[in-house]
């Protein structure tokens, strides 16, 4: 029987807890496109409600407790901002950094180390179960959707939401705990002054998904999937690949114009960095890329394009001094834009500019005929890397440094100009000459890569998914 002859499956109430901190991070771009697809088959009652971990990610202190202060949540997405732990905000950073640290190095701890390390992830789990309690009952949440949850950032808080879920979800209760994990351990080696952020395996203070019986868990790589083979659970996740964006053709609207006016696009192609300004992001690469670009369309008499940055300036102050340095050694501030952040959805501020979102910006990309730059510094942290397929997806160029998570991902097929970081600006040539060749008309690259994603990142698995958890609702 076909999706189209089957009876629809009923709606479903969720609730988001995100462990990844910022929204500008891309994870809830994707987790929108997911949202569109389950309203698209009527399984989604919105609003969905939200937790984004701003109160327990130290690393953000800017944001806690709700994000960002100039933060703009679309309709269908009603953010907390609680705070159920009974200590002020400064005690309360210091003793999730503190533990977070201590996780990370689980395994030098003596007995006594770890007991006490035991006793005060209980401490704060305790307040965060109550929270968790109160909330999902509220609500009526059918089911939580965990993104990122596995990894330690905040081991009180994901043990406060498998404690839970082991009571909410039994004796029959539809629904349950859906863990989708776009990072793991050993795949996640980021590292902060010299120290590993997180340990290389899952410890006994770091839950993994399949502690209770509802438990449901995707994973967005086979990579990833391997990887949880050694971990201590019986739960074997599902391979999903992140469902992207629709860009939708035909003419751009007005709010795409007063945009391009705002910032003096004019004739200029415009090429994206769909990432944050974080350390192992390699922005620095991608300036000495379009550093290159610029000269070349300087030397041809060709408009120079303007680089649009997608990432908030004030997530890694010490990363972001690397970059404006890059900047100002090459001359190219004046076609650089750092959007400081780039919108779920698009909307306008009350003094009437624009922000635009992801679908957004990629259209007006492909509407002057740029690009996107996607250039990790790190072969070894990204577990997919969305910019080649956000390129794919509006049929333009872009230019890719190596990483180890390309090939299983893309294919070698996939085409691209490949960024030596030792000679940007010569990826930066051969980016302006694939760009004027599609403007003239070739654009036989562009439809191949377009369908090889389409293939790669299939959203029917996803439709099928989700319309398992809403059967699993009632």
């Amino acid at each position: 029987m076909s999706r189209s002859e089957r009876e629809p499956a009923p709606a479903m109430r969720w609730a988001l807890v995100s462990g990844d901190g910022l929204p500008i991070s891309g994870l809830l771009t994707v987790f929108r496109n997911v949202v569109d697809r389950a309203c698209r088959a009527g399984t989604l009652e919105l609003p969905v409600s939200a937790d984004l971990g701003y109160s327990w990610r130290p690393d953000k202190p800017e944001c806690f407790p709700s994000g960002p202060r100039d933060a703009h949540y679309p309709d269908w997405l009603r953010v907390n901002d609680t705070v159920p732990v009974p200590l002020d905000r400064a005690a309360l950073m210091t003793e999730m950094s503190e533990i977070r640290a201590a996780v990370a190095t689980a395994d030098r701890l003596d007995p006594t180390e770890r007991r006490e390390l035991g006793r005060r992830i209980d401490a704060l789990a305790q307040p965060y179960e109550a929270y968790f309690d109160r909330w999902f009952a509220e609500q009526d949440v059918d089911w939580v959707v965990a993104v990122n949850m596995t990894l330690s950032d905040a081991a009180p808080v994901t043990t406060a939401l498998h404690r839970v879920a082991a009571r909410r979800w039994t004796a029959g209760r539809p629904g349950g705990v859906l863990y989708w994990d776009h990072d793991l351990f050993a795949s996640c080696a980021i590292h902060e002054r010299g120290v590993r952020v997180y340990p290389e395996q899952p410890n006994e203070f770091t839950p993994v998904p399949g502690t209770a019986r509802a438990d449901r868990w995707v994973v967005v790589s086979t990579a990833l999937e391997q990887e949880t083979r050694g971990y201590p659970t019986d739960l074997r996740p599902t391979v999903l690949t992140n469902v992207l964006p629709v860009v939708p053709d035909g003419p751009l609207a007005e709010r795409h114009r007063c945009f391009m006016n705002e910032h003096d696009v004019g004739a200029r192609p415009v090429v994206l960095v769909p990432v944050r300004v974080f350390s192992v992001k390699g922005v620095e690469i991608a300036v000495e890329v379009f550093a290159g670009m610029r000269r070349e369309c300087v030397r041809a008499g060709k408009p120079v394009p303007l680089l649009m940055v997608f990432g908030r300036l004030d997530e890694d102050p010490e990363h972001y001094e690397v970059v404006r340095r890059t900047v100002d050694q090459h001359g190219v501030a004046d076609e650089i834009v750092f959007l400081d952040g780039v919108p779920i959805s698009s909307r306008r501020d009350p003094d009437g500019t624009w922000q635009l979102d992801e679908i957004d910006l990629l259209r007006i990309a492909r509407a002057t005929g740029g690009a996107v730059l996607f250039t990790p510094n790190r072969t070894d942290v990204e577990t997919v890397g969305l910019g080649p397929a956000l390129a794919a997806i509006a049929k333009i160029p872009c230019a890719v440094t190596a990483y180890d998570a390309f090939e299983p991902n893309y294919g070698d097929d996939f085409a691209r100009v490949e960024v030596d970081p030792a000679r940007p600006a010569k990826a930066g040539a051969e980016l302006i000459a694939w760009m004027t060749a599609i403007s003239a008309g070739d654009s036989r690259e562009m439809d191949a890569n377009h369908s090889l994603v389409l293939e790669r990142f299939p959203e029917e698995p996803w439709v099928e998914f989700l319309d398992s958890m809403a059967a699993l609702s009632t």
